[in-house]
């Protein structure tokens, strides 16, 4: 295996996480909320918007060659996935600022990472559906859908709590 190709499975593995046991989903979450972290505390809320998405779509292609490299359909090691999808849950908060919750960040950190965990494994439909998408895009896009259902969820429960 080449530099290059090293360099690839490292940046999908999440610089390592994604070897982490148990549940290396888990530990890519953990990476994504530090993304996240990183992210808000230095962006505006619409160079943070624009970010998410540009690194969504970067990831695709670097986890569509990470599955080429090891041979395998949405490999449990790769976990870009779930990095550039946690910030996805918290669009309500930073975007609309739909979150009394953040008056207890602790609260809302748990909560989307709880959501988020749930929803990237249970899959419920339509997410499951998702992954069915060919060269990586049904690794990051049953992902973010994870993500979205999430943010929806803590929106909800901000507004009513």
């Amino acid at each position: 295996m080449n530099l290059r190709d090293r360099a690839v499975l490292f940046v999908a593995e999440g610089f390592g996480s994604g070897r982490l046991k148990p549940g290396p989903g888990t530990w890519g979450t953990f990476v994504g909320l530090a993304w996240h972290a990183l992210l808000v505390g230095l962006l505006p809320p619409w160079a943070w918007a624009a970010a998410v998405v540009v690194t969504t779509f970067l990831a695709v292609p670097v986890c569509a060659k990470a599955e080429k490299l090891l041979g395998q359909e949405d490999p449990g090691s790769v976990v870009l996935d779930e990095i550039v999808a946690v910030p996805w849950c918290f669009a309500g908060a930073v975007l609309f600022h739909v979150a009394p919750l953040a008056q207890f960040p602790w609260v809302l950190w748990a909560a989307v990472f709880v959501g988020f965990r749930f929803f990237d494994i249970v899959k419920p439909p339509p997410i499951r559906q998702l992954q069915d998408f060919p060269n990586g895009w049904g690794v990051v896009v049953d992902d973010v859908a994870a993500a979205i259902a999430t943010a929806v969820v803590v929106s909800l429960v901000s507004l009513i709590g």
